[in-house]
């Protein structure tokens, strides 16, 4: 039989998305008003009322093609972070960003380092363009950047850091990022993914976009898909030097971020009351989520993002069967088998409500 494309792409094992509600409904017999999702890390409150205004006024020119340049956003960005426009790329959603990467600085049979239990993503990514995966072994569930940067070899050319991270909700903190950074050769390019950090608590938030200037191979990826509830528009962008960013953008792919992304994304970049409701309503739902896998008995990983990774058994079956459990009562979680955890569930932070009728779903899951 006849083979196509080469080795290393039919080695990819396609990213698995959280199951949409419509198939749940359809595969369950359930009533899609019913069923919660707990399984992306979507923000519970949907799109904020600034960014639908500004796409219905962006609508009238949906016949013409994007800015495929990004000015007007890249300009809200500029002032937000405090960097020349020439220092921002765009992405549609900040997984095209981490993509993006890979094919703009690894050759075939290069390698890339990044963590265990770290963002799918990464290992996709690196698959794609041929790349050799260095995995760490992680501590705690989370990266362990000493043996990160002892992991560099001379034929690294990229490593991926999640702060926080995916699935597993760890946190670094500034001074032990800014170590790693030091550490790490000049010629080998950052990607620091921080997808979630509008969720950090004030003491630990810590402007990362500053450091670009100080390291010029370090790329700072943000997204507006988690805090800023625009997850169905995929838009995210990254910060870097001009010598960077330029063969980036040789990569990007023109109108990558559409118009009503772009419309959207400048309104809810500066919604500081939709963001600060989402952070209330997210530490409020830890503590719920959290309460209750301490009632039953459940280890979890203490997490810094929208989202808690709990053990809900002790066999390489327990996280399957739990997670069956669950869509049969109309609640959809995520499991992470795929990440080497079988006996785990990351599950989303979602309204009140949302929260309690998971919490009494995992009870009769449970048993």
């Amino acid at each position: 039989m006849t083979q196509f494309g080469p080795d290393y792409v039919r080695a990819i094992a396609p990213y698995q998305a959280g199951k949409p509600i419509a198939e749940v409904a359809r595969e369950f017999g359930l009533d899609e008003a019913t069923i919660v999702k707990l399984a992306s890390n979507e923000n519970p409150f949907g799109v904020p009322e600034s960014s639908k205004a500004a796409m219905a006024q962006a609508a009238a020119e949906l016949g013409r093609y994007p800015d495929a340049n990004g000015f007007e956003l890249k300009a809200a960005l500029s002032t937000r972070y405090d960097v020349p426009s020439d220092w921002i790329t765009l992405g549609n959603g900040s997984n095209d960003i981490l993509e993006i990467a890979a094919h703009a600085f690894v050759q075939k049979g290069e390698s890339v380092v990044f963590s265990q239990y770290s963002f799918a993503v990464y290992a996709l990514a690196t698959q794609g363009v041929g790349g050799r995966a260095i995995v760490v072994p992680a501590v705690n569930y989370g990266h362990d950047l000493d043996a990160m940067a002892a992991a560099i070899e001379p034929d690294t050319r990229l490593v991926y850091v999640a702060n926080p991270n995916n699935p597993t909700g760890t946190f670094i903190g500034a001074e032990q990022i800014e170590a790693f950074l030091n550490k790490v050769p000049a010629n080998v390019v950052v990607v620091l993914d921080e997808a979630y950090n509008e969720y950090l608590a004030p003491e630990h938030q810590f402007e990362s976009s500053a450091w670009v200037r100080k390291y010029p191979n370090l790329i700072v990826s943000r997204t507006f898909s988690k805090a800023y509830g625009l997850a169905g528009l995929r838009v995210g962008f990254a910060i870097a030097q001009p010598a960077v960013t330029d063969l980036m953008n040789r990569i990007r792919q023109p109108f990558n971020v559409n118009s009503l992304a772009q419309a959207a994304a400048i309104a809810a970049l500066n919604d500081k009351e939709f963001l600060a409701r989402g952070a209330e309503n997210n530490f409020a739902g830890y503590q719920q989520l959290t309460a209750a896998f301490d009632e039953l008995g459940l280890e979890y990983v203490p997490s810094f993002g929208n989202f808690v990774l709990v053990r809900v058994g002790d066999d390489d079956g327990a996280g399957a069967r739990v997670n069956l459990a669950l869509l049969k009562q109309g609640v959809i979680v995520r499991p992470v088998a795929a990440y080497g955890l079988p006996q785990w569930l990351r599950i989303s932070i979602g309204l009140p409500q949302e929260n309690a009728t998971f919490i009494e779903a995992l009870k009769k899951a449970l048993g």
